[in-house]
C-alpha cells in the first residue's frame, strides 16, 4: 500500500526556476525510500511540498491519502521530520525538548514521559538527558533532534540530508538507529542524501534525481546491476579541461577493444565499463598509447551507485558539507 503517491509533480519559483520537473512516484508503507542526488536537485523542495510547507505549482502529491494542498492538517499529526539543521533549543535539556515537542502534540502525563523516556533510550541519549542541548557535540543534537522528530509516534518520517556534517562516527550513529526505526518499528522513512554509501546502506528503493527529474529508480541492488561491469576510470593527461580534443580519440581507440561495453564522458576523462576490468587495463593502456593519447591514472571498481548516476547524467556526485543557514521554520509535531 503506498503511503507518499506522486504525479507529475512541478515546482517552479517565482523567479522561474523549475525546480521539480513533472516527477511521478510511490512510497510503500513500511518501505526506506530514497532520493539520491547532489545539491540543487531538488531533493529538498520535494520534502517541503511532501511535508506541506511549500505549496506545488502542478501535479498531485498524497501523503497517507491526504492531499498536500486541501488536507494538511491531516497530514502534520502523522509525519515527523527532520531537516538538514538541528533544531532544538539549546537552553532546554534533552529531556525538556522532548517534553515541549510532545506537548505542542497535546501530549502530556505518563504517555508523554513514557514516550520521552523510551527514545532517549533509543538514541543513546539516557545518561545526558538532564544537560543542556548547548553542550551536546554535533552527532548528540542530531540524535536529539530526531529523538523529537519520532515523539508523537508518526507514520512516517522525512529526513532531509540528516547527516550532512556529521563525522563517520556519528554519521554510522544515525544509521544504526534509522535501521532499527525501519526495521524493527516498521516506520516509513522518506530520505534525501547526496551520499552514495548513506543510499547504498540504507534505502530499500531509490529514485536518483537531477536538475529536478528523476534519472533512474530501484532498489540499491538492481541499479547497480544495470552497469553489468567493472568501472574503469580514465584520467587523461589535460582530461580536466573537458575538451573533445582527447576524449573522441580515446573514445574511438578504446571502441576497438574487445570487451569493453560502453564508454562515456566523466569530469576530468572517460568511464569505459567491461567485465574482468583488471584484465582490460593492459590493453587500454597499450591502444591509447598507440593513439598518442596519455593516461595520468586508470582506476578499477565494482559498479556504485556513483557509476549509476554518471551513466545517466554525465557526471559524478560531490558530497559538498552544507553551509547552515538560519531559518524560521512552522512548528507541526516538531517544527
Amino acid at each position: 500500500m503506498s503511503i507518499v503517491n506522486v504525479e507529475n509533480l512541478v515546482k517552479v519559483y517565482p523567479d522561474g526556476t523549475k525546480a521539480v520537473s513533472d516527477i511521478s512516484f510511490k512510497v510503500e508503507e513500511g518501505e526506506f525510500f530514497g532520493f539520491l542526488g547532489p545539491n540543487g536537485a531538488g531533493k529538498s523542495t520535494t520534502i517541503k511540498i511532501l511535508t506541506t510547507l511549500l505549496r506545488k505549482t502542478s501535479g498531485s502529491a498524497l501523503v497517507a491519502g491526504h492531499d498536500v494542498d486541501s488536507d494538511p492538517s491531516k497530514i502534520r499529526p502523522l509525519i515527523g521530520v527532520q531537516n538538514q539543521d538541528v533544531s532544538i533549543d539549546e537552553d532546554l535539556t534533552g529531556w525538556e525538548n522532548l517534553i515541549l515537542q510532545g506537548r505542542m502534540q497535546q501530549m502530556d502525563g505518563h504517555k508523554l514521559s513514557d514516550r520521552a523516556n523510551e527514545l532517549l533510550k533509543l538514541v543513546g541519549l539516557e545518561d545526558v538527558a538532564g544537560k543542556r542541548g548547548a553542550y551536546y557535540s554535533s552527532g548528540m543534537k542530531k540524535r536529539l533532534d530526531l529523538a523529537t522528530a519520532l515523539i508523537h509516534d508518526p507514520k512516517i518520517l522525512f529526513l532531509d540530508e540528516p547527516t550532512t556534517g556529521l563525522d563517520p562516527q556519528s554519521r554510522a550513529s544515525i544509521w544504526s538507529y534509522l535501521r532499527r526505526l525501519n526495521k524493527e518499528e516498521g516506520i516509513t522513512i522518506f530520505l534525501t542524501t547526496q551520499y552514495m554509501e548513506e543510499a547504498d546502506r540504507l534505502c530499500d528503493e531509490l529514485a536518483i534525481i537531477d536538475y529536478g527529474q528523476i534519472v533512474a529508480r530501484g532498489s540499491p541492488s538492481e541499479l547497480k546491476q544495470e552497469i553489468g561491469a567493472d568501472a574503469i576510470s580514465l584520467v587523461l593527461v589535460n582530461g580536466d579541461t573537458n575538451t573533445v580534443d582527447l576524449k573522441n580519440p580515446a573514445k574511438q581507440a578504446l571502441g576497438r577493444l574487445q570487451g569493453i561495453t560502453e564508454v562515456i564522458d566523466s569530469d576530468t576523462g572517460l568511464t569505459a565499463y567491461a567485465k574482468n576490468g583488471g584484465f582490460m587495463v593492459p590493453d587500454i593502456v597499450r591502444i591509447l598509447d598507440e593513439a598518442k593519447i596519455r593516461l595520468s591514472s586508470v582506476s578499477v571498481s565494482r559498479p556504485t551507485l556513483d557509476d549509476v548516476f554518471l551513466k545517466h547524467t554525465g557526471r559524478r556526485i560531490r558530497p559538498e558539507e552544507l553551509k547552515k543557514q538560519s531559518s524560521s521554520r512552522l512548528m507541526f509535531g516538531r517544527r
